[in-house]
C-alpha cells in the first residue's frame, strides 16, 4: 500500500541449542494475539554493537549469560502493510541471528524484564518446532534449517607409556575432570598442541602437568581421530573432530601426581593393562587404541 509511513528496525537473535532442545521466548500478549515463540534477542539501541544487542537482551528475556560466535546470518523481512504500536505500516525487519551457547549448568530461564515484549522463557524440543507443535514465528524455523553446528578440529599429543610386562603391565593414565569433556573418563597424559609448539614438546608439558613426571618421547606410534557431534564444557554445541598423535614415552621421577590446578585432570595413575582390556576402568578410545598399536592390547 503506497504511502503507509516506513519503518525499519534492526534486531540481533541467537540460536541457542542444547542437546535436541532450543531456548525460546513467548512474545507478550501486546505483541501477538496468541502463544508465540521465538529466538531470544530484540532491537538494537541506537550505536549498539549487535553483539551486546544480543547478550543484553538474552539476560533480560531468560536471565541467561551467553555467549556468541563471531559470525551471523542475516534474514530480511518486508511486510509492506502491517501493525505496528497501533498503526499500519510498511515495515522492514532486518534479524541478525547468532550461534550461542550458555553454560551447561546453567538455571532453567526466567523472564527478567517487566513489561516487555518477553512474557516467558523456555527450552523447547526442536522436533517439535520443526513439527509445527510448538508455535513459533517464521524467524525460528528458518533460522534453524541454516544452523549448523560449530565445527571444531583440535591437534593433540599424547604419550604411551607401560611398565611391566605380562598380566603385571600397567599403562600410566589421567583422568578427566569435571572441566573437560567425557568427565570420568581415564585417558593418556597428553593435550592440545599450542600454536607453533613442536608436538614432542607438547608431549613432554602435558605429562609433567598431569603427572608431575619428567618423560623421554620416543616414535610417532599412529594418529588416532575421532568425529562426533555434543556439547562441548563450554555448553556450545559442537561437531567436533579430534587428531591424536600418539607417541612411545618413558618416564622417571617417582609415582604420578597432578601438577596443574583447576585444569581438565583430576587424578594420575598407573593403571593395570588387563583392567583396560576387560573393561572394569573405563577408558577413551585412544588407550586402547594406542595399547593395540603398540602390541600390549
Amino acid at each position: 500500500m503506497a504511502g503507509l509511513p516506513r519503518r525499519q528496525r534492526v534486531g540481533a537473535y541467537a540460536v541457542i541449542v542444547r542437546h535436541d532442545h532450543i531456548l525460546l521466548t513467548r512474545l507478550a500478549p501486546h505483541i501477538t494475539r496468541g502463544e508465540l515463540w521465538t529466538l531470544p534477542g530484540g532491537g538494537l539501541d541506537h550505536g549498539e554493537d549487535p553483539r551486546d544487542a544480543v547478550l543484553r537482551e538474552i539476560r533480560e528475556e531468560t536471565g541467561l549469560e551467553a555467549q556468541v560466535g563471531e559470525t551471523a546470518r542475516v534474514y530480511s523481512a518486508h511486510l509492506p502493510a502491517t501493525w505496528r504500536d497501533g498503526r499500519r505500516v510498511d515495515a522492514h525487519a532486518l534479524r541478525i541471528v547468532y550461534d550461542g551457547w550458555v553454560a551447561p549448568d546453567a538455571p532453567e530461564p526466567q523472564v527478567l524484564e517487566v513489561g516487555g515484549s518477553t512474557v516467558a522463557a523456555a527450552w523447547h524440543p526442536v522436533a517439535g518446532v520443526m513439527d509445527g507443535s510448538v508455535p513459533v514465528a517464521a524467524l525460528v524455523r528458518e533460522a534453524l534449517a541454516d544452523h549448523r553446528p560449530f565445527r571444531r578440529q583440535r591437534v593433540a599429543a599424547y604419550a604411551l607409556c607401560v611398565r611391566g610386562s605380562g598380566d603385571a603391565a600397567e599403562v600410566l593414565l589421567t583422568r578427566i575432570s569435571a572441566l573437560g569433556a567425557h568427565a570420568g573418563s581415564w585417558t593418556l597424559p597428553g593435550g592440545g598442541i599450542d600454536h607453533g609448539e613442536p608436538p614432542r614438546s607438547a608431549v613432554l608439558r602435558e605429562v609433567r602437568e598431569e603427572t608431575g613426571l619428567e618423560c623421554e618421547v620416543g616414535e610417532l606410534l599412529d594418529v588416532h581421530d575421532v568425529h562426533f557431534d555434543g556439547v562441548a564444557p563450554t555448553g556450545r554445541f559442537e561437531d567436533y573432530h579430534g587428531l591424536h598423535l600418539v607417541f612411545a614415552a618413558t618416564v622417571s621421577g617417582g609415582e604420578p601426581r597432578v601438577a596443574e590446578v583447576d585444569g581438565t585432570t583430576a587424578e594420575a595413575a598407573w593403571v593395570p593393562v588387563i583392567a583396560v582390556a576387560d573393561g572394569s576402568c573405563e577408558v577413551l578410545d585412544v588407550v586402547r587404541h594406542a595399547l593395540a598399536v603398540a602390541g600390549e592390547g
